[in-house]
């Protein structure tokens, strides 16, 4: 194992939980991009696992919602959790990029609302995805 591959296991090891969530929300975010280039490259074989570990994050997000704690927050963080399922399912049906970048305009917000408020609660700056 490489140092620099150390170096981010023994990161994400370490990482508080809201961190964690951060760096789901960034994986999925990346997987959707990455899935949609292929997609447009016309290289559908490379394309449709992002989709699908895309999706799969986006899914255990769904699980992790609590809406007894916050109810329409939970509502609405669903709404556009199933949306971007959805999206993904048509895309790799179709085996079409416009879904996937649907599902990443509605995702990207969510993502950098997350990172704020991590950042807000250590303290610490932004970082720029």
């Amino acid at each position: 194992m490489n140092a620099a591959r150390a170096y981010a296991r023994a990161t994400n090891e370490t990482a508080s939980k809201e961190r964690l969530m951060v760096l789901l929300f960034e994986a999925a975010l990346k997987h959707m991009r990455a899935g949609a280039s292929h997609l447009e490259a016309g290289d559908v074989k490379a394309g449709l696992p992002l989709l699908t570990k895309a999706s799969d994050i986006v899914t255990e997000l769904a699980a992790t919602l609590n809406a007894a704690m916050a109810p329409e927050l939970a509502e609405l963080l669903g709404d556009v959790y199933l949306f971007v399922t959805q999206r993904l399912a048509v895309a790799s049906l179709t085996k079409a990029a416009a879904p996937v970048r649907e599902a990443e305009r509605a995702f990207a917000p969510v993502v950098e609302g997350f990172q704020q408020a991590v950042a807000q609660m250590a303290g610490g700056q932004v970082e720029a995805r």
